[in-house]
Parts: structure tokens; C-alpha cells; sequence
């Protein structure tokens, strides 16, 4: 008789207790071999192996369905309550069902709230409306980048302690990466859009053929049919002059426009972080924060050297020049001594008062313009969010006004935004508490004047705010003396020249013959 042994290694285990792979194995040796040499192999029993020639069905698919450990508590309520409202309202949350179900069987107590959202997932996996797909895209080299605005107001970032109200502009490549910010101080217009579209494209040395946005609505919210004709045109004959063709996603479809609306959260989140390791997110002024900006995406792009590169060779050439990244408009100078631009009123020089002005508006700032003369450059002003008009004032404009009618300024319009510095404003506000107004006012007016004309704004607001620091109210007579001389004092400086005889002597005689 012989005795078949398991290979070495092996120990018989019951029957019972096999699993799938033994099985498998089982049954790859079983083409060779009888059911007990097999089964040796496999190490099992022979028994068993007898049994399985009778089912030869997976242990694993011989085992019953577990059963509930607990009555379900929802068994009564599902199909009468729950059911019902998912039908009705499909897209309610889950949450909300819940509270529901509370308010209408107190009884069943807030530990159904997992099985409540595991029934609904399971329901809807079943009985829910379809959902949109989400379809994946092959990008080529060169062909499409992509541009969007995105919110930073989360980040605290301040400009010398003031909070900065912006977004930032941001563009990309689909294939490469390649990513440009531009800080915007505005909303998402037109001339924001035009700025930030060209420094990314004269940074990248190429255009893309196809330029992609969102339906940009900030752009066209509140503009009447002409007005967004108008705008249209020009965002075409932009995209024209850089040979790229537009394209717009679907309004309110975020996710077509995804090659950038998800690169948004991954640049946030690396500011965010360099915010963390600078220790502040305070800076100096804005040209100190747009060069750290610019600096956290030059390190993306690092990245992604070599893939920009190869993209770089399959993109457009571009224009010999750039295009206006401006926006022209007329104003006409009123006898207020400014004009009012899309809800902001600017001050100008008063000698302007009457003239219609040409003014290039731009994200950030304002050129003036008398015919084709550049005049001056204002810091461009935002109205305020409940549309309430605001002022951009430079009082050097208005001082020797105000030096005639000081009184003026106890009422003036935008007298907030006529101080200079936070000094200023202070010093008016304790003159008004411990003088009458009209002295109070032409001690203030005084002030400025002295400001301007001995150029010493900063240094004056210094002093003001040691005197007010102290108790003291400001003393004109002092300060005159400190910021002294006087421009209108100073001497006269009277120039003796020298008679030309006086130069012949240090040349002497003999060299002065020599050379006639």
C-alpha cells in the first residue's frame, strides 16, 4: 500500500477550516492527481476532498449572509417618512432629514443619525437622479491656457498695517503648468483681466492658441446691451491681436474651466504657507507684496522647468508690441476742483477746473491727460461696497483754497480722506475739542499749508504726534521755526565773477604769447 505524504511544510488542517486558496490549489492539482494526492498537496484531508467533489463551490461562496444584530430601527419610518422626502426634495440633506424624523418620532433618539445617512446613500445609490460626469481631458502643447480671478481676503494680508481688499488674476497653461498672479485691487474688470492676460504672456514669451475664461460676470454685471457689446468686442480684438481664440465654459459650470479653478486652492494654500514662514502678513507697501507673489509662482514654475520649456516651443510667436491694457474715458473738471469716475470723486489741480480731461483707467491707478500732454498719475479709488460714492483727495490740490476759506473745512465733503496721514486727522479732532470750530480750523488749515509748502509732511505728522502724545496742542510758531527757512524768506544770493584778467596769472605770460 502506498502512503502519499503532504509536501514538507505542510500540516493537514479540518476540513472546515480551508480556504479559497487552499481550494484553488486543490483543484489545479486535482487535473493531475487523484482527490487524495491533491488534497495532500493542498493540505487538507482526504474527506474533505470528497466533499469537494460533490460542491465545488469557493468555501468563501458557501458562506450565508450575515444577519442584523439589532432590529433596524428605521424598519417602520423608511418607506412612510424618509422615502417620501427624498422623492419630493432630492437634493435635501441628510441632516435635515434627521431633524425631521426627530420632530415627528422623538422616540427613535439621535443615535440613528450613521444608519439614518448610510440608508440614504444606499437609496440613492438606487433610486437617485443621475449625476453629472466629470470627463477627463487630453491637453496639447501650446493650445489652450486658461485665465480666472480668485478671492484673498482669507490670508490677512494688510499694506502697512491696512487691511488689503483684493484678488488676484490668475493664469495657466493646461499642458505645462506654467502659472502668472497678478494682484488686483479691484473687482474682476475688463482692465484687470487685459493687465494681468499680457504681463503673463510677455513673462511666458508666447500666447497659446486658444484663451479660455469663465463667463466673467463681475465684467458684465450691471452694463446695459450696448455696454456689453461693447466690452466683448474688445476682449475679442484683444485675443485677435495675440492670435489666440476665445473661449468661455458654461455660466455657473466651474468645472469646465478646472485646469485652473483647482490650481486656485493649490497657489492659496503655498501663500498661505510662506505667509506662515515670513512670521507676518504685513507688508511695507504694495510693490513689497506683488514681488512676494510674483516670487511663490517663479518657484512653481521651477517645478515644471522642463515641461514649460518643451510647451514654450509649441506656442505662438508674439506682437511686435503690446496692447492698451487701459480703459479711456472723459471727464470734464467741475468747479469742486476734480471729477467723478465710476462712483469716485478725484481731485485735480484747480487750474483744471472747466477742461474735459482724458483719462487712461487702469487697475490701480489713474493717467490724466490734457490732449496728448500727461498732467499727473492718481491712485485710483473704489467705491464702497453698499455703493456709497467715496473720494480720492490730494490736498496739495485744494490748500491755497482752503487758506482763503478755512471755515470750509468743518463741513467739507471728504475732509476724512483730505488729511494726509492718521497725525493729521487726530490733531484736527482735539482742536475741535479744546477750541472754538473757527480756530480750530484755521490752525488745521495751517498746518497743511506748512505740509506743503515746506515739504515736510512725514516729519510734521511726527511732530504732531509727540505734542499730542504729551497733552500739547500744536504751536504754529514753533513749527515754522523748526521746518524753517521759510520759502518765501529766503535770501537773496548775489554771484561776484571774477574779472578773466585774474585767470591769466595762473597760466602766465610767456604760455598765454606762445599760444596767440
Amino acid at each position: 500500500m502506498q502512503v502519499v505524504l503532504p509536501p514538507r511544510g505542510i500540516t493537514r488542517v479540518p476540513g472546515r477550516h480551508i480556504t479559497d486558496h487552499q481550494m484553488r490549489l486543490y483543484m489545479k492539482y486535482r487535473q493531475t492527481d487523484s482527490p487524495p494526492v491533491a488534497a495532500a498537496k493542498a493540505s487538507f484531508s482526504t474527506s474533505t476532498a470528497y466533499r469537494i467533489e460533490k460542491d465545488r463551490r469557493l468555501p468563501s461562496q458557501k458562506k450565508a449572509p450575515r444577519g442584523r444584530r439589532r432590529p433596524d430601527p428605521l424598519a417602520r419610518v423608511f418607506e412612510t417618512d424618509i422615502a417620501p422626502m427624498l422623492k419630493a426634495a432630492p437634493g435635501v440633506r441628510p441632516v435635515t432629514i434627521f431633524e425631521e424624523l426627530l420632530r415627528r418620532h422623538p422616540e427613535l433618539g439621535a443615535g440613528i443619525r450613521r444608519t439614518l445617512e448610510r440608508r440614504i446613500r444606499a437609496w440613492r445609490a438606487i433610486h437617485g437622479e443621475e449625476q453629472e460626469v466629470i470627463f477627463r481631458q487630453t491637453h496639447e502643447p501650446g493650445q489652450r491656457g486658461l485665465s480666472d480671478f480668485t478671492d484673498m481676503g482669507e490670508l490677512g494680508v494688510t499694506i502697512a498695517g491696512v487691511p488689503l481688499d483684493h484678488r488676484l488674476y490668475h493664469f495657466r497653461l493646461a499642458y505645462s503648468g506654467f502659472e502668472h498672479a497678478h494682484v488686483v485691487l479691484g473687482g474682476e474688470s475688463f482692465v484687470a483681466l487685459v493687465e494681468g492676460l499680457q504681463n503673463a504672456l510677455w513673462s511666458l514669451g508666447g500666447a497659446p492658441r486658444e484663451h479660455r475664461t469663465d463667463s466673467l460676470s463681475a465684467a458684465f454685471c450691471n452694463l446695459d446691451r450696448d455696454a456689453k457689446d461693447d466690452l466683448t468686442r474688445r476682449y475679442e480684438d484683444l485675443c485677435a491681436h495675440y492670435g489666440m481664440r476665445p473661449s468661455r465654459n458654461n455660466r455657473g459650470i466651474a468645472h469646465e474651466n478646472g485646469a485652473i479653478e483647482s490650481s486656485h486652492g493649490h497657489l492659496k494654500r503655498a501663500i498661505g504657507d510662506a505667509l506662515l514662514l515670513r512670521g507676518t502678513a504685513d507688508f511695507d507697501d504694495l510693490a513689497a507684496y506683488r514681488g512676494f507673489i510674483d516670487e511663490i509662482a517663479s518657484r512653481r514654475n521651477a517645478r515644471n522647468a522642463k515641461r514649460i520649456d518643451s510647451e514654450r516651443s509649441a506656442l505662438q510667436d508674439l506682437p511686435d508690441r503690446r496692447t492698451s491694457d487701459y480703459e479711456e474715458v472723459i471727464v470734464h473738471v467741475t468747479s469742486s476742483g476734480g471729477f467723478t469716475l465710476r462712483k469716485v470723486f478725484y481731485t485735480v489741480p484747480s487750474r483744471l477746473i472747466g477742461h474735459r480731461l482724458r483719462v487712461r483707467l487702469y487697475d490701480d491707478h489713474l493717467d490724466v491727460f490734457v490732449g496728448g500732454t500727461h498732467l499727473l498719475t492718481l491712485p485710483r479709488g473704489r467705491p464702497h461696497p453698499n455703493g456709497k460714492h467715496d473720494q480720492v483727495v490730494d490736498y496739495r490740490h485744494v490748500i491755497h483754497s482752503l487758506r482763503r476759506k478755512p471755515m470750509a473745512l468743518l463741513n467739507l465733503v471728504y475732509r476724512d480722506q483730505l488729511f494726509p496721514r492718521e497725525a493729521y486727522r487726530r490733531a484736527f479732532d482735539v482742536l475741535r475739542k479744546r477750541l472754538p470750530d473757527k480756530k480750530a480750523c484755521r490752525i488745521m488749515v495751517d498746518l497743511l499749508a506748512l505740509a506743503h509748502e515746506r515739504g515736510c509732511e512725514a516729519e510734521l505728522a511726527n511732530q504732531l504726534t509727540a505734542d499730542l502724545n504729551d497733552g500739547r496742542l500744536p504751536d504754529l510758531n514753533r513749527l515754522r521755526t523748526h521746518f524753517a527757512p521759510d520759502p518765501a524768506q529766503v535770501p537773496n544770493v548775489v554771484v561776484r565773477l571774477a574779472p578773466l584778467a585774474t585767470y591769466e596769472c595762473l597760466i602766465g605770460t610767456a604760455e598765454i604769447g606762445g599760444a596767440a
